[in-house]
């Protein structure tokens, strides 16, 4: 399945075998795309193109689709994401309040952009639409944690938290 495609992988050959048991399965049958690039979204961590391919092909489906679904919905990530996923809240309570200084603070502080992952791999930065905590703003969550109310020089501490695990 997966030896169609030519280009040089930076994935383990055990790892791409992985992918392909995932999607054999549901082989030929489009039906089956989003919850197949879940699946293998949550063992590799990301798509990457040669994923992309490897289900296109699986499933038989147009790279054009694969991709169209990956890069519509917001929860699959064609980048390796960091240790730790930094999201700052963009929703209109915690805009009003700062998020966007928050924002620059942070891509300042740890020399990325939003969307994109320190060099030694440790942070991811994005933005959310609303954590639904629009009282406690600006919000910024790390992984799991919600941390409320936070200026801009709340950012190195809260960072250095994450930076010694």
């Amino acid at each position: 399945m997966g030896d169609k495609c030519k280009c040089h992988s930076q994935l383990s050959a055990e790892l791409l075998s992985q992918v392909d048991k995932i999607i054999e399965p549901s082989s030929g049958r489009s039906g089956n795309l989003i919850q197949v690039l879940h699946r293998v979204q949550e063992l590799v961590g990301y798509l990457p193109r040669e994923v992309q391919v490897r289900v296109a092909e699986g499933l038989n489906v147009p790279l054009s689709i694969v991709y169209g679904v990956v890069s519509f919905y917001s929860f699959f990530n064609v980048l390796p994401k960091g240790k730790h996923t930094i999201n700052v809240c963009t929703g209109t309570a915690c805009y009003v309040r700062g998020a966007k200084q928050l924002i620059n603070n942070i891509q300042d502080q740890l020399d990325i952009k939003t969307g994109g992952t320190t060099s030694d791999g440790q942070f991811s930065l994005g933005m959310v639409r609303c954590v639904g905590a629009c009282g406690l703003g600006p919000v910024v969550t790390i992984n799991e944690d919600v941390h409320a109310q936070v200026r801009p020089e709340k950012i190195d501490g809260i960072l250095a938290k994450y930076s010694k695990e």
